[in-house]
């Protein structure tokens, strides 16, 4: 029996869904609170600037293809994409830093230049994490975190090992350099964990990065929502914005609605995109599945102090992507995860959208991306973000010898408050729940309400995790799992 359904928010996970819920004959309705789609993949457009607000890393491009081949199109009817080459670049002090360029035999050279013998030390590495790449992505993600046996497969417990070994182990045990050690922990990032608290199996992010590579959507990352939206009304998705929704209706311990902007709309199954801990908010108390205590209790990924910049200048010394270790990564990692605060000397990123992107500032200008990542929660007001501004730049400047300060033309700022504000953020986080041994598969919170009959998440918070292309998975789970109990 075909449903009626409405799904809360409209973020990569909600529009995802929306397709496949669609594709499978339901009624869809799509309600987004801000004036955009997009959810936290938003866009600033200002004086012939075009920055993306969210994600500006595109990886692991066979999990967008995978997802539009389920509607027999592919990203390039909607969208044309370029592999960087350099991917990215890191700093670790005054004009010192190491390139990685676009394919692995060059990023083997790098390594071996800067440490002899390393490269057949990565080429095994990366080996390795090819292998976990084709166990995860084409296999172990695609399962809806249900039960523990999902993970129980002739391959998986060959390597059962590696869930209770972590990257930093791994890594340090081969890799002496501090500064190649440094660049082969940065993709779990992407995770929301510290390497020290990231399982080894999690290696297939290094294959992600060396081996498939880093791409930029021609217009930016906005450029995949937009597609996923034409996508969705295509197949008679209805989207509607600046609607914020105030509760989830409950009879009879199911789900019968919501109410929108003071009026209500009735519908078969409700599913939520939006945050995981706010969308239990919206129940009443009886209805929750987690209570505040089992949220204080788990780890979420950093919040982020983000700038965007425009410059009336070209500027030198810098990639697309560029990452700037020169301060102690220890230090600010004991900030955002082990003992809250500011960090005195925090580890940051930049993008350069226009250096590959001539339409992401006018000739002759420069679009900057500034990210600091934060523990949740902090403190957050405009004499902290100017604080803060000024330790980057004053580095930025050092670091890559140039001054830039006074050919800022504007910057706009986003951090804690806004996070909360625009997306209902549990304690602002901006990339969800990281994915530790005990946070990962079954053990995060489920798709399914244990609580409230037609009632579904999806999203970060969910199975399998953060980054972009697990909420496209996430999407494409919860559907399956609303066409198992419900389309039959």
């Amino acid at each position: 029996m075909k449903q009626n359904i409405i799904i809360i928010g409209s973020g990569f996970s909600s529009l995802a869904a929306a397709c496949y819920l669609a594709k499978d004959g339901n009624t869809v309705m799509v309600l987004e609170k801000n004036k955009t789609v997009g959810g936290r993949a938003r866009q600033l457009i200002k004086d012939g600037f075009v920055f993306d607000i969210g994600p500006t890393w595109y990886w692991m491009p066979d999990v967008f293809e995978r997802f539009f081949s389920d509607f027999g199109t592919h990203p390039s009817d909607f969208y044309q994409l370029k592999k960087l080459n350099p991917a990215y670049s890191v700093y670790f002090d005054k004009d010192d830093y190491i390139t990685i360029e676009d394919t692995l035999e060059k990023i083997c050279d790098t390594f071996e230049a800067e440490e002899k013998g390393s490269s057949l030390k990565l080429k095994k590495f990366i080996a390795n994490a090819q292998d976990n790449y084709e166990v995860a992505i084409k296999d172990l993600v695609y399962r809806p975190g249900v039960s523990a046996f999902e993970l129980m497969t002739p391959v998986t417990i060959k390597k059962i090992n590696q869930f209770f070994s972590t990257i930093k182990k791994d890594v340090r045990k081969e890799f002496k350099n501090e500064r190649l050690a440094m660049i082969l922990e940065f993709p779990v990032l992407f995770l929301g964990a510290k390497p020290d608290n990231t399982p080894s199996f999690y290696s297939f992010m290094n294959y992600a990065d060396f081996g498939i590579g880093t791409f930029h959507p021609k217009g930016g990352m906005y450029q995949v929502i937009l597609a996923m939206e034409k996508l969705a009304k295509s197949l008679g998705v209805k989207i509607k914005t600046e609607c914020s929704v105030d509760k989830i209706n409950v009879i009879d311990g199911k789900a019968t609605g919501i109410i929108c902007n003071g009026e209500n709309l009735t519908c078969d199954i409700v599913l939520s995109g939006a945050d995981y801990h706010h969308s239990e908010t919206l129940l009443d108390l009886p209805y929750r599945q987690y209570s505040e205590s089992y949220w204080e209790k788990k780890v979420f990924a950093p919040s982020s102090l983000l700038f965007y910049v425009g410059f009336d200048k070209k500027l030198k010394n810098v990639n697309h992507h560029t990452l700037f270790f020169d301060v102690d990564f220890e230090a600010h990692a004991k900030d955002i995860y082990d003992c809250p605060q500011w960090p005195d000397d925090p580890l940051f990123y930049a993008s350069f959208p226009s250096i590959t992107d001539s339409k992401s500032a006018p000739e002759g200008n420069e679009a900057g991306i500034f990210l600091i990542p934060l523990a949740p929660g902090l403190e957050d007001n405009a004499a902290i973000r100017e604080k803060y501004f000024d330790k980057i730049i004053n580095r930025f400047e050092h670091l890559t010898s140039q001054k830039v300060r006074n050919n800022i033309i504007f910057r706009e700022s986003f951090c804690v408050n806004d996070f909360v504000e625009d997306y209902n953020s549990y304690k602002g986080n901006a990339y969800g729940m990281a994915n530790t041994l005990m946070q990962t598969a079954f053990l995060r919170p489920k798709l399914k309400s244990k609580k409230v009959e037609n009632l579904y998440f999806t999203g970060q918070l969910t199975v399998p995790g953060p980054g972009v292309p697990p909420s496209l998975i996430s999407g494409k789970l919860v559907a399956e799992l609303i066409k198992k109990y419900h389309n039959n």
